[in-house]
């Protein structure tokens, strides 16, 4: 009877083990072993599905194995901000909105905060309450439109539907305080476009409700699926002073185990006054980054409810009459309040020269604002730090040495938005 080894042996055989080596040097060079000189270049975009807005990714592969990342952007500039060198400082906030166009509240709130304090101007203590509520309903909204589409990236349909509905419900929201879903114009100079409108703060606990136990429903969802886990843990991290010295902050940030968040470390619009915690991670990976985000979503919630149960009576904007508009009941009986909203629409308010930063903590990161006023009525020059632009930087260090599949996940987890990054 013939064993194995006389197979091995004879003539007309072939040894198996030598066979098994072959194919595994043939698979290293195919896969882009190290020895492996063979390169591929790859265009990710502009319209790839998966990059989150017009991004172009130009990739070198090794087989699977990503060596170098280039971002290519540009495709959707704006001139946004050279545009509000031509515009009155009011006339300036509908234009700043539609840079990352997510987070539009984050986006005026750093440019009126940057233009009140070159006005030296008090926005009331209820004014900054509802900045800050309208601030966290946006923080969840960009996190649900992340979520669902983050996933959706790697193959789980299901969520996306479920984050729209929730997202939903904060645009309804939005329309009843502004008038809009998006874009809304709500955050002016010196506070808010207007007050509360009665049933709002019902509308807004109802939601307070629903949300924790649906952030319990996308976190399960996640978290029991076996191949998300495998696509999203020990895939891309990258380490705390990597992103660091790169200018990393926000949630990609506090996922390599960094507790900075501008909120705490320099409040803003009463931050100081509503007890939160700040999620960080361990590992830094694209897991961390998911996890981080979800747990900022309860975060959040604890904000409005400690905002809404203690907001202040008092003015929704200054009244300061040099920056705000006066009332509208008034323009129907005082002369005086018609010329003063005639020329403070047509003109605009002067603000004393000077310039300055003010940075706030927006969903993806360091926004910042900065404003140079000449002593006109249009700014000299306007500049924003968008945390897209900066954080899009730390993409090469997530996707060098991963596979090209890994590098998919990690632009998801990144959560860049196009418009902040052009503009």
């Amino acid at each position: 009877m013939s064993t194995t080894s006389d197979y091995r042996k004879g003539e007309d055989s072939i040894e198996l083990t030598s066979v098994a080596q072959q194919l595994s040097e043939q698979a290293e060079d195919w896969g882009g072993g190290r020895d492996s000189q063979e390169l591929l270049t790859l265009n990710l975009g502009p319209h790839h599905p998966a990059t989150h807005g017009v991004l172009r990714l130009v990739v070198t592969l090794q087989g699977e194995v990503v060596r170098e990342v280039k971002p290519i952007i540009g495709y959707v500039h704006t001139g946004i901000e050279k545009t509000a060198e031509d515009k009155a400082y009011w006339k300036v906030i509908p234009v700043v909105e539609r840079m990352d166009y997510l987070s539009y509240y984050f986006n005026s709130m750093a440019y009126c905060g940057a233009v009140e304090t070159l006005l030296e101007v008090d926005v009331p203590k209820r004014a900054q309450y509802l900045r800050v509520i309208h601030l966290e309903l946006n923080r969840i909204a960009s996190h649900l439109l992340w979520l669902g589409t983050g996933v959706l990236d790697i193959g789980a349909i299901t969520p996306f539907f479920y984050c729209l509905r929730e997202r939903d419900r904060i645009l309804d929201l939005f329309e009843q305080s502004s008038g809009q879903r998006m874009h809304t114009r709500y955050f002016q100079v010196g506070g808010v476009m207007e007050d509360i409108p009665r049933g709002w703060e019902a509308k807004l606990r109802e939601f307070l409700k629903v949300m924790p136990p649906a952030a319990d429903q996308y976190g399960k969802l996640v978290s029991a699926n076996e191949i998300v886990l495998q696509r999203l843990r020990n895939t891309c991290a990258v380490d705390a002073q990597t992103l660091l010295s790169l200018g990393v902050t926000g949630p990609l940030l506090r996922a390599a185990g960094t507790p900075w968040d501008l909120r705490k470390a320099t409040p803003y619009s009463s931050y100081d006054d509503f007890d939160f915690k700040i999620p960080v991670g361990t590992v830094g990976d694209n897991y961390d980054r998911f996890a981080v985000r979800l747990a900022e979503i309860y975060e959040s919630v604890k904000i409005i409810e400690q905002a809404i149960d203690g907001l202040p009576e008092g003015p929704h904007i200054t009244t300061d009459r040099k920056v705000a508009l006066p009332p509208r009941h008034e323009l129907a009986t005082s002369m005086e309040a018609l010329i003063h909203h005639f020329k403070l629409v047509t003109e605009g308010f002067r603000v004393p020269p000077g310039e300055v930063y003010f940075p706030i903590e927006s969903a993806r990161g360091e926004l910042g604002c900065f404003v140079r006023s000449d002593g006109s009525s249009k700014p000299a020059r306007v500049h924003m730090r968008d945390p897209s632009f900066v954080n899009l930087q730390a993409l090469e260090a997530m996707g060098e040495g991963a596979y090209l599949a890994d590098l998919i996940a990690a632009v998801a987890m990144l959560d860049p938005i196009l418009g902040g990054i052009d503009r």
